[in-house]
């Protein structure tokens, strides 16, 4: 019978159960996926059955890791998000959902910028925890990266991005995410991107705070370099504030966009 062991094609015998093929493919799993469920170990396997066999608690290679990751975004897809370069400037409530998300979709190199440190009231909106007070952001979100995929690249700077520094930042990046809090520095960044890196598509943001009806955050290309998520309204203000569900709308926004840009889908 031919079934797929960790996304690998295996030939084995009639009556073979899931506890004689992890014994025999990996010893000491102790989590057992049929067909995407858990199954019991005594569970007899049948012809295309697709197995995974989990060691709790351990880190599978790389190799295995990419395999199982392109196998849910498919190979030629995968290759393309593993080769990308994509910047992410700000690491709060929009900038650390981008780079998780992005994280997770298999991005391979991550640049990210931002100059603060992780405080109590970035809780209730961005990727950190409690045992991350104090620590810069970009170093607490490359930590977080690193447990969802180690081997993706962060390069990180904690630095005030400014009109000197932003080009030599951000210089092998394809696309960039605007993710700022104030007006005048997102102009700033996309201004400098779009007039000193001419390679660089920008994915930027306006109007996403409070609790107002998610499906008033759009996504729409500005020109052929420059798209803008948001409902381009909705500042904050007392009664307004930022709250994570409307920024995490957003922020899945821009991640697609960079998805599709990757994938050579610039259009909306």
């Amino acid at each position: 019978m031919r079934i797929r062991i960790n996304e690998i094609g295996a030939v084995i015998s009639q009556e073979t159960t899931l506890a004689s093929l992890a014994e025999r493919h990996k010893p000491g799993a102790d989590v057992l996926i049929l067909n995407g469920f858990p199954a019991p170990a005594e569970t007899e396997l049948r012809e295309g059955d697709e197995v995974y066999l989990i060691k709790r608690g351990e880190q599978p290679p790389e190799e295995e890791l990419q395999r199982l990751l392109a196998a849910r975004h498919t190979p030629g897809v995968h290759a393309l998000l593993k080769a990308a370069t994509v910047g992410v400037a700000g690491a709060g409530g929009l900038g650390s959902a981008v780079a998780v998300a992005l994280a997770r979709v298999g991005v391979g190199r991550l640049v990210i910028a931002d100059f603060d440190v992780v405080e109590p009231s970035n809780l209730n909106r961005q990727q950190y925890f409690i045992d991350q007070l104090g620590q810069p952001k970009v170093d607490a979100l490359a930590e977080n990266i690193a447990r969802i995929n180690p081997y993706i690249e962060v390069e990180s700077h904690q630095a005030m991005l400014c009109p000197e520094n932003i080009p030599a930042v951000f210089a092998a990046c394809t696309v960039v995410v605007e993710a700022f809090d104030r007006a005048d520095m997102k102009a700033m960044l996309v201004d400098t991107l779009l007039g000193r890196l001419p390679s660089v598509t920008v994915v930027a943001a306006s109007g996403l705070a409070g609790y107002g009806t998610s499906n008033a955050i759009v996504t729409q290309r500005a020109t052929s370099r420059l798209y803008l998520v948001g409902d381009g309204e909705s500042e904050a203000k007392p009664g307004c504030g930022l709250m994570a569900p409307r920024v995490a709308i957003a922020a899945g926004h821009q991640a697609n966009q960079v998805v599709r840009i990757i994938l050579g889908e610039k259009g909306i």
